[in-house]
């Protein structure tokens, strides 16, 4: 049994949360305050951490900031009820693998926890990673490894998160082919349901265009196909 840990201030929100995750045969903790939720992952590490970014004391943010620098390496999916894209961005610089927006559907909630959890049944973050050794791949001055889970471009390492760096790996995998935003969302984050509504693909790729592109705003190599999905020109 899977066990999830809900950090979560909203009572009627958490009392849901737990009733349908308890449903679904998941052993649930809950915690209404973000130090309390912080002690609780340390101690007692969940399989899934379900957190709100708006929490009294301490905030989501913090709590996650804190688990990743300690070396907690757990699927967390980040709760905001806010609609600025930077803060989805920043809790996925701090580490979140997923996000859902307030309000949510109890199907889509359900289906990114079981791809995040599958994720930890099938070896965490090593997903799409063989184990074979594969040679450096480039475009434009850009170099990426595979094997070590490394980028340089212009001969200095630029720091990717773990879904950046899958993301990106994909795209290079493809040679220039066009992909959808459902195959990446199956492939990268190992969602099976091609319904689910997400802008996750869109805000790690304009991440990637920041860090890796001369012109983020007019991208030479992540390229979006209009009505079909994404593909980086060599």
């Amino acid at each position: 049994m899977s066990r999830i840990l809900v950090v979560e201030d909203n009572e009627d929100l958490a009392f849901g949360l737990r009733k349908v995750l308890e449903f679904e045969g998941y052993d649930v903790e809950v915690a209404s305050k973000g130090e309390v939720g912080l002690k609780s992952a340390r101690e007692n590490t969940p399989d899934l951490l379900i957190l709100d970014i708006m929490l009294p004391e301490k905030s989501g943010f913090d709590v996650l900031r804190e688990l990743r620098t300690s070396g907690q390496r757990f699927p967390v999916l980040i709760l905001t009820a806010r609609s600025q894209e930077s803060d989805v961005v920043l809790g996925f610089d701090f580490g979140a693998d997923d996000y859902v927006t307030k309000p949510f559907s109890t199907a889509e909630l359900l289906a990114r926890v079981r791809a995040l959890l599958r994720r930890v049944q099938t070896g965490g973050e090593a997903e799409g990673d063989s184990g074979e050794t594969r040679d450096v791949l480039s475009f434009g001055a850009v170099e990426v490894s595979p094997s070590t889970r490394t980028v340089q471009r212009d001969g200095e390492s630029v720091e990717l998160t773990p879904k950046e760096f899958d993301l990106l790996v994909a795209l290079l995998e493809r040679r220039g082919a066009v992909i959808s935003r459902q195959e990446l969302l199956k492939e990268v984050w190992g969602y099976g349901n091609a319904a689910i509504n997400t802008r996750t693909v869109d805000v790690h790729l304009s991440e990637l265009r920041r860090k890796l592109e001369d012109d983020p705003a007019n991208p030479q190599f992540l390229l979006t196909v209009r009505k079909a999905g994404y593909r980086l020109s060599p």
